[in-house]
């Protein structure tokens, strides 16, 4: 069965990828935004801000953008789902002796390999903009794993969005909010220069501590309990996702 699984996943997967490779403007896409934002944020509004620290402004913003890039790229997930559902591609999958979860993780591996292209992109760009890091392999390792987890967990409340949607566009409008929550977090500037209740809000959401822990990996520094709040937050939200998921996807399969 598991061996069936697999298969059924890759077979599917080569499948979601193919349409990519024929469309390569899903990737740019995704990368254009972040990086106009490190644009705009580097050399218009990175003077005026101060993070209280040492480094560049570009070396502060990049963790952040890395995230938006993300909350952008799995929109296409939403999209590309709702249009196999409405398509009648399910109905036929259906008809054939496959794993019934294959189609599900086809689609989710897709969104991790084109976002984790996209996140090379924006990362690329940013040393062209004067990133620079000292992280050591393993730091780089860890800063991977978290994007990695970060982008499955988006993905399947990609996922839920994209069986649950009535319509193209409410198919993908499910991103908006992910994307402007990094903007209420560490990620642009320092929490503590926020008003009292936004500051709390910044402190205690999701982005900032993973923000902050891939700052400090980038930096070499320790990540203290950083990380560890961040790993159970991408984890439980990865979890709960996946069960909603496969409980909407069974009762659209049945």
């Amino acid at each position: 069965m598991t061996t069936h699984l697999l298969s059924d996943t890759r077979v599917l997967t080569v499948r979601s990828l193919t349409h990519i490779v024929r469309s390569p403007d899903t990737i740019l896409t995704t990368a254009v935004t972040p990086i106009a934002l490190m644009l705009l944020f580097t050399y218009v509004f990175g003077g005026a801000i101060r993070t209280g620290s040492s480094e560049s402004y570009i070396d502060y913003l990049l963790p952040g953008t890395l995230l938006i890039t993300i909350a952008s790229g799995v929109a296409y997930t939403a999209y590309r789902l709702f249009l196999d559902l409405q398509g009648g591609i399910f109905q036929r999958f259906k008809s054939m002796p496959i794993a019934r979860s294959s189609v599900l993780w086809g689609h989710v591996l897709t969104s991790l390999v084109a976002n984790l292209v996209s996140v090379a992109i924006v990362v690329g760009v940013a040393l062209v903009m004067g990133f620079r890091t000292g992280a050591s392999v393993g730091a780089w390792l860890a800063v991977i794993g978290i994007l990695v987890l970060f982008t499955l967990a988006l993905t399947w409340i990609a996922v839920i969005a994209g069986l649950s949607a009535k319509t193209v566009d409410g198919a993908s409008a499910f991103s908006y909010p992910l994307i402007f929550l990094p903007f209420i977090s560490s990620a642009f500037v320092p929490t503590d220069s926020m008003p009292g209740p936004v500051a709390w809000f910044a402190e205690n959401q999701p982005v900032t501590s993973i923000v902050d822990t891939m700052r400090a990996l980038f930096a070499g520094r320790p990540v203290g309990t950083d990380i560890w709040v961040a790993l159970a937050w991408l984890l439980g939200i990865m979890a709960v996702a996946f069960v909603v998921a496969m409980r909407i996807y069974r009762r659209k399969a049945a």
